[in-house]
């Protein structure tokens, strides 16, 4: 490369600008990280798009300026730092010195002027340089040099500004941007300029006179004479104004061009900081980063250098299966053509013993599969061979489309790493690569392209599909020992192995068997519902006097709260809100309301589930296969999407008569069962309170005894109207509710809400002190745990935002007990799933919805199944107070309900 490049960047600028670019970020311990994340990622995209030979970033100091000095006023009113930004300048600053970065900041001087001055030298070192910065009044430095990469969107993109840019964009030269702003002046630094002179009014007059001071000299040539005024009676403060806003270029510092040299970053370090901050996605990125060292541009990225033996003939799968069982381990990846869980047949298979030597098999290159699958299922139900892998649900599910029942499961990364730290956002095995090896690993996206370039598994070459498979096995024989000593450190085991991992097998199960859908049902919904909400339109438009659209915020708005004038409950930038708060508030103000209301229930029930189960039932089995994520709520709860089967309304008829269209087999029926109150009696277990006991132990409604401590009377004086209030004053203990939360809930005044709280804490006092004890332990270690040590980490509480903190402490009260239930429902399908097995029933557990197991049993086995889903579910755990389930059966999910 002829040409040296010189990428300046204005520190201070860019960790603003990703500070109020990306959301609130921070790690366990409560960190804020969103500002040196951004800046990190465009540093890195900077880097990596225009390959700099020389680096260095300018930050401000504290210290005041010259321009402080010269005019008092200067940057007077500006914004004070929000404290959850200083804090991670320093942090900032420490990654960069970890990358070798050179940084440059002096007293008395702003970064600008360094900036200033460095790109200056560049030039005359006929060296090429970009500053990066997101203030204009660097436009000033441009030359055929020197262009600014100005960021726009945020960080998101980078705009090039050369001197044609800024005359074809501000109509003024670079040198006269700073005439500009002596005219203009600039509010975010509080430079004067002159009063009553804008943008347009000031390229107008350079236009005409090139400079502030021929301005000054030949003001009398102004035609306007208000204009000529302002500027005769200003002249000391434009003249000021444009020495304040002139950049220096020959601050006294002494350059050493070694020093500001582009070289290889300090890769431990870097990673450390990068897993401090948990910035796991930015770890491949620098370890795949090109650099150059010593003149040499390398890509420092860690090859496959593991043996691969490709697989092609039944013999050297026999004695590779000899390998596995002397090893008593393998860890396996697989691939299929698609996703379909249950029709999808394998295309490739990659295992190890340890993840070193690795065997390859693509079952295209097998004329004879039958016998191939023959040897597979040999070793894959060996009990003696342990199986490991990454999402390993995925390999079980994908073996029982050919009868295959992967046994002896022992270890799960993924699993594991959720368990470690339930609140990240991806448990992408690309991640942990980065995260715990610094190793770079193809993903998916790199493997079948996306948008209009995206092909199927089948269609990728055949090289790459071994390659990512080969590099997904390697990377788990490395980082499989790692996950398994973090959990041990956090005594995490006991969860693990005996809820979590035997969960994986459960789920698969469930997820293959799926759930049938009556078909004829829907479509008769489907109508149904399309003619009510014709008639909830038909009933709308009249009421309103008009046709609109109802769907349109904007037209609602409109004949809301100008046609009817219905008082506004709140507006945001765009018009009325039309939400469901705000309607609900407005319910007995108009019979509109309602109606609109109901209207959008019904219309949410038809897209959502009746069109959206339609177009998702397996067209070979007449069933709906759910997807059960294991590793997306922080509590520990089970979620399912494609479709979310837990999310299902049943609030309104309607949406509980969407049950019916689930049924079972022919000769079959749905085994329901649901607990009764876990959460409460998890809190009762908890916090030992007498009252709480006393009324699981007796056996009473708890709902009403609770009314009875409230409201001060006898049980059976209790009405149905107290029964509801206290309900939510239970659940609302349980969900850390505050008494806005539950005046809202009750449409009560906070009050009245307050006094329900307090009257409940004093009669339940264990209660209030549990709450109190839970959270001063969630300050102190910064995290609270489950009854089975189920970890969550609340990095909120040490935010200096309220209403953060507040949430964060409303978890730390919540989630325990939320968390235990979690753990409960979950030992409970455990065990519903392995005593149905061992009994050698056909019946399957095939839904779990919140507190809730569905099992498919054939109508003779529905005697001894309901006794093992009632057993399994009440003595899943042994708490203070007995665990009850509701249970009932019939042929579809309504009924059973």
């Amino acid at each position: 490369m002829n040409l040296k490049r010189m990428v300046i960047i204005d520190g201070n600028s860019l960790i603003n600008r990703a500070f109020y670019a990306l959301p609130p970020l921070t790690n366990k311990e409560g960190q804020h990280t969103n500002a040196i994340y951004g800046f990190m990622t465009m540093l890195l995209k900077v880097m990596d798009d225009y390959d700099p030979q020389y680096i260095s970033v300018a930050f401000d100091r504290k210290a005041p300026t010259f321009r402080h000095k010269s005019f008092e006023g200067y940057k007077a009113g500006r914004k004070k730092m929000p404290p959850e930004l200083a804090e991670q300048l320093e942090p900032l600053k420490e990654v960069l010195d970890a990358f070798h970065i050179y940084r440059v900041e002096i007293d008395g001087f702003e970064a600008d002027d360094l900036i200033g001055t460095l790109s200056k030298y560049a030039e005359e070192q006929d060296i090429e340089c970009l500053i990066v910065t997101g203030d204009k009044d660097a436009l000033q430095l441009a030359s055929e040099k020197v262009k600014i990469l100005f960021t726009k969107k945020g960080i998101s993109s980078l705009e090039i500004y050369d001197p044609q840019k800024i005359m074809e964009q501000y109509e003024v030269t670079p040198e006269q941007f700073i005439d500009l702003k002596g005219l203009m002046g600039d509010n975010s630094d509080n430079i004067p300029g002159i009063p009553g002179v804008g943008e347009k009014t000031a390229i107008k007059l350079l236009k005409q006179f090139g400079t502030v001071e021929n301005l000054i000299q030949n003001a009398g040539e102004i035609s306007a004479q208000k204009l000529r005024e302002k500027v005769e009676n200003n002249t000391e403060q434009a003249m000021m104004s444009k020495r304040l806003a002139t950049i220096m270029t020959n601050v006294p510092v002494e350059i050493e061009l070694e020093k500001l040299k582009k070289i290889a970053i300090d890769e431990e370090k870097v990673l450390a900081l990068f897993k401090k901050f948990e910035f796991n996605t930015l770890i491949g990125r620098v370890i795949a980063r090109k650099e150059e060292v010593d003149g040499e541009v390398v890509v420092k990225q860690e090859k496959m250098t593991n043996e691969i033996a490709q697989i092609t003939n039944i013999d050297e799968l026999k004695k590779a299966f000899d390998e596995v069982r002397a090893g008593k381990q393998m860890i396996l990846q697989t691939k299929t053509e698609e996703e379909n869980i249950v029709l999808d047949h394998i295309l490739a298979i990659t295992f190890s013993v340890n993840g070193e030597k690795l065997y390859y098999i693509d079952v295209r290159d097998f004329s004879d599969k039958e016998a191939l699958l023959i040897q597979i299922k040999e070793v894959l139900e060996d009990e003696e061979i342990h199986k490991i892998g990454h999402d390993i649900k995925h390999e079980i599910r994908h073996f029982y489309v050919h009868d295959i029942e992967m046994k002896n499961v022992t270890f799960d990364t993924m699993i594991g790493e959720y368990l470690i730290d339930p609140a990240k956002s991806s448990y992408a095995l690309k991640d942990l690569a980065a995260q715990y090896i610094g190793q770079e690993v193809m993903s998916e996206e790199e493997l079948r392209g996306k948008g209009k370039n995206l092909i199927s598994i089948g269609e990728a070459p055949k090289e790459d599909l071994m390659k990512y498979l080969c590099q997904r096995v390697s990377v788990i024989g490395k980082i499989y020992p790692e996950i398994k000593a973090k959990m041990q450190e956090l005594e995490l085991e006991k969860l693990y192995y005996e809820v979590e991992l035997p969960l994986v097998e459960v789920l698969a199960a469930m997820e293959y068997k799926g759930i049938k859908v009556d078909r004829s049902m829907l479509e008769i919904l489907e109508i149904e519902f399309g003619e009510q909400i014709d008639l909830l339109t038909k009933a709308i438009h009249e009421l309103a006097e008009t046709n609109f659209n109802i769907n349109s915020p904007k037209q609602l708005g409109e004949v809301l709260f100008e046609k009817l004038e219905l008082p506004p409950i709140k507006k945001t930038k765009t018009g009325y809100s039309t939400n469901a708060e705000v309607l609900e508030k407005l319910q007995d103000q108009h019979d509109i309301i309602p109606k609109i209301l109901e209207y959008r229930q019904v219309t949410k029930l038809k897209s959502t589930y009746v069109d959206g189960l339609l177009n998702i039932i397996n067209p070979e089995t007449g069933r709906i296969h759910s997807n059960f994520n294991q590793t997306v709520t922080t509590t520990g709860r089970i979620s399912s999407t494609e479709p979310n089967l837990q999310n299902i309304p049943i609030k309104l008829e309607m949406g509980r008569r969407l049950r019916k269209v689930f049924v079972a087999n022919e000769n079959h029926q749905f085994i329901d069962a649901d607990y009764s109150q876990v959460e409460l009696r998890v809190l009762a277990h908890i916090c030992e309170d007498e009252n709480l006991l006393d009324a699981f132990l007796k056996n009473q409604d708890i709902h009403t005894r609770t009314a009875a401590e409230i409201f001060d009377v006898p049980m059976e004086e209790v009405t149905d109207s107290m029964r509801s209030s206290a309900k939510a004053v239970n659940f609302g203990i349980v969900y850390g509710i505050s008494d806005y939360g539950l005046s809202q809930n009750l449409n009560i005044t906070r009050v009245k809400a307050k006094k329900y709280i307090d009257n409940y804490l004093d009669k339940y006092p264990s209660v209030k002190r549990y709450m109190d004890e839970i959270v001063e332990q969630a300050h102190q270690q910064g995290y609270v745990v489950t009854l089975f040590n189920r970890r969550r980490y609340l990095p909120e509480l040490k935010s200096r935002n309220f209403n953060i903190r507040s949430f964060g402490e409303r978890m730390a009260m919540n989630t325990p007990i939320q968390g235990s239930a979690a753990d409960i429902i979950k030992i409970a399908m455990v065990n519903v799933y392995r005593r149905l097995k061992e009994q050698g029933l056909t019946s399957k557990l095939i839904l779990q919805v919140h507190d809730e197991l569905i099992v498919e049993a054939p109508d003779n086995e529905v005697e001894v199944a309901i006794k093992i889903v009632r057993e399994s579910m009440e003595e899943a755990m042994n708490l203070k107070v007995q665990l009850k389930v509701d249970l009932a059966y019939a042929n579809n999910w309504y009924d059973a309900k």
